[in-house]
């Protein structure tokens, strides 16, 4: 076993932060104008009104239904006037988009709430009562991120714009009105080739772009790009697949990089410190995402932590976390930001959380770990063709990882006190029909399946959506708490020879790789080990894991120590009896943090939306809601003073604030 305590050539996806005020020149404290609220992503918000003494007197305060068909004025215009409904339509527009977005997050400023709605729309909301101020419809054949949109406050000689993507489009628009931004671009309007599904991260007068690219091998480039706020100028691109001559370039063997695609930046925002003027960039794995005997080597800078300077996009280090990623390990949140204390001083830190589940801080100017990390020798697979990774980065402290990376028959298969005998039976009858699955612990490569070969199984955890997924952490500064939303998904199955006419997954249709994820389902990277809840009629209540609970937790890591202060259980199962519910069920997601001592989160099937003790993990509060809440939750002050929470569940986004 072999200790590294300097930066790894390669390292697992995640994102966390503890940012504290004085390193950052953070928003105004009702504001929240930024995706995570400020640039270190720490979702932290000073405000207390609402706190661990009251937060029981929570109710809705307003409600306004995103996909509601509404008249929107193409391309901006006037304002409607105070209380008059939108003005209509000018020209032949045919039907408005019909998109949800349950994953978007709103963003305040001065009592002004801005979000996307139905797939090419912006909302201009007063943010105390929920009534619109303006909407702008997106042209014709333009659809808009449904994750959210940035504020830029302008530079003294410029307004303020709201700014959004729009497949390979970058938006500026008007704050006060809602109208294009004449001057950027084409009346508002840029290109910037390849897409992005995400938020602008804005530094300045950079506004930072990731790439949203395909699951094929070859194909587009994923670098990250930046652009003029002011005038949509293009300033800088980096490399996310080193050229040659560049830094990582000689961890492309046998010419594996030369149009190599995945590599991305997919994750929905990034952080920056703001004081040094660093971004962090958390790149995702390359495609295909199961197989890489075409990319020999470590791949970088895909499964990294990567920091260049925010102006010039000139690189600095990077911090690799899944060397030659087999696993789908993507980052998919960027690190969050934290001072921590170790012997009475401060250390600059970032915390970064991911798929693979573990947690790895790191000091953030240099990128060195600050608890240590190790690396592990893992399995080699049989795949053919395949290239292996002899070891794996794993984390020293926090010792464990925060979601289920390994699986043992006897000491975790689901029992009937868990669910249920008649799922317990449909479990087994899978691992049978499966050949069984085999799991030596993380990173545990999938196996090779040849036709015509009896089924023999692999089961991986976490799986592709498992770990901390794209909703990354919040952060309490007070306490140097993280708060995570972990859960424990699995993939099952094998890689095998691809066969003619069968789909293996969204997005690779067009892929040239020989060999690719199949099972005894069928072709394709999403079965689980998971199997029917039945009633005694034989009719299917839900489709639950054959793991032992809980599914899904919510998980508090003291960044000063690197040990876990605690973790609860997150969400319900409905469909199972009184006194088996509490199983956790979390989704993607992530939460947020208040002065007030409360974690408020989402990210359940159970259509609730929750507020926990930050000291202890208790949970405070409940309350049912219309839909899925799968979005990342926000709060701010109204220009009324009061302070209010506001999530998206499903397609309607919901404020809260104390009853008087």
């Amino acid at each position: 076993m072999k200790r590294f305590f300097l930066v790894p050539p390669v390292l697992i996806a995640i994102t966390i932060v503890v940012s504290a005020q004085s390193t950052q020149r953070g928003p105004a404290p009702g504001d929240w104008p930024l995706y995570t609220r400020n640039l270190a992503g720490t979702r932290y918000s000073p405000l207390n009104e609402i706190n661990t003494g009251n937060v029981a007197g929570l109710a809705r305060a307003w409600s306004v239904q995103l996909t509601q068909p509404a008249a929107g004025r193409r391309g901006g215009g006037p304002a409607p006037a105070a209380g008059a409904a939108p003005a209509g339509r000018a020209g032949n527009d045919g039907l408005e988009a019909s998109g949800s977005n349950p994953q978007a997050t709103p963003i305040v400023v001065g009592g002004v709430m801005y979000v996307p709605a139905r797939g090419n729309q912006v909302l201009a909301i007063e943010a105390h009562t929920g009534k619109e101020m303006w909407r702008y419809l997106m042209p014709l054949g333009m659809e808009t991120t449904a994750r959210g949109v940035a504020y830029w406050p302008g530079d003294g000689k410029l307004a303020p714009r709201i700014l959004l993507t729009a497949g390979p489009r970058l938006v500026a628009l008007d704050a006060a009105n809602g109208n294009p931004v004449a001057d950027f671009g084409r009346n508002g309007i840029v290109d910037i080739g390849v897409p992005w599904n995400g938020v602008p991260t804005i530094y300045r007068n950079v506004a930072i772009l990731g790439a949203t690219t395909g699951e094929i091998a070859l194909g587009q480039p994923g670098d990250t790009r930046a652009f003029d706020i002011r005038t949509g100028k293009h300033l800088w691109d980096f490399h996310t697949v080193p050229l040659p001559g560049e830094v990582g370039h000689d961890t492309w063997l046998d010419r594996g990089w030369r149009n190599r695609s995945g590599v991305n930046v997919w994750a929905w925002y990034m952080t920056v410190d703001e004081e040094r003027g660093i971004l962090y960039m958390p790149v995702a794995g390359p495609a295909g995402n199961y197989w890489g005997g075409d990319r020999p080597g470590n791949n970088l800078f895909a499964n990294s932590i990567v920091a260049v300077n925010a102006e010039t996009g000139k690189y600095i280090w990077h911090f690799q976390t899944v060397h030659h990623d087999l696993w789908d390990s993507d980052m998919p949140n960027p690190p969050a930001l934290v001072d921590i204390v170790q012997n009475g001083r401060r250390i600059p830190a970032l915390a970064s959380v991911g798929k693979t589940g573990y947690m790895f801080i790191l000091d953030r100017v240099t990128g060195k770990p600050i608890f240590g990390v190790e690396e592990r020798p893992v399995p080699k697979g049989s795949v053919p063709g395949e290239w292996y990774s002899p070891t794996q980065p794993f984390p020293v402290k926090p010792a464990r990882p925060l979601s289920r990376v390994d699986f043992n028959k006897e000491r975790d298969m689901v029992r009937p006190e868990d669910t249920s005998a008649q799922h317990v039976a449909e479990c087994q009858a899978l691992w049978d029909k499966s050949g069984g699955f085999v799991n030596v612990g993380a990173f545990t490569p999938f196996g090779f399946h040849a036709a015509g070969d009896p089924p023999k199984s692999t089961i991986q955890f976490p799986g592709g959506t498992g770990g901390v997924n794209w909703g990354g952490a919040a952060v309490d500064p007070t306490t140097g708490y993280v708060f995570v939303n972990a859960h424990d998904t699995s993939l099952v199955g094998w890689i095998e020879e691809k066969r003619p006419g069968q789909n293996y997954g969204r997005g690779t249709e067009g892929s040239t790789i020989p060999y690719d994820r199949g099972s005894v389902n069928g072709a394709g990277p999403y079965f689980t080990f998971s199997a029917p809840l039945k009633d005694e009629g034989g009719r299917t209540l839900a489709n639950l894991p054959c793991q032992r609970p809980p599914w899904g937790r919510l998980v508090a890591v003291n960044a000063n120590t690197g040990d876990i202060a605690w973790e609860t259980p997150l969400g319900l199962t409905e469909a199972l009896p009184e006194g088996k519910q509490l199983t956790g069920n979390s989704g993607s997601a992530g939460p947020t943090a208040t002065a007030g001592g409360l974690v408020f989160v989402g990210a359940t099937t159970d259509r609730r939306f929750r507020a926990f003790d930050s000291k202890s993990g208790k949970e405070l509060w409940v309350a049912r809601v219309d839909g899925q809440v799968n979005a990342n939750p926000m709060t701010y002050q109204g220009k009324d003073g009061r302070q209010y929470v506001a999530v998206v569940a499903t397609d309607t986004l919901v404020a809260f604030t104390l009853t008087k």
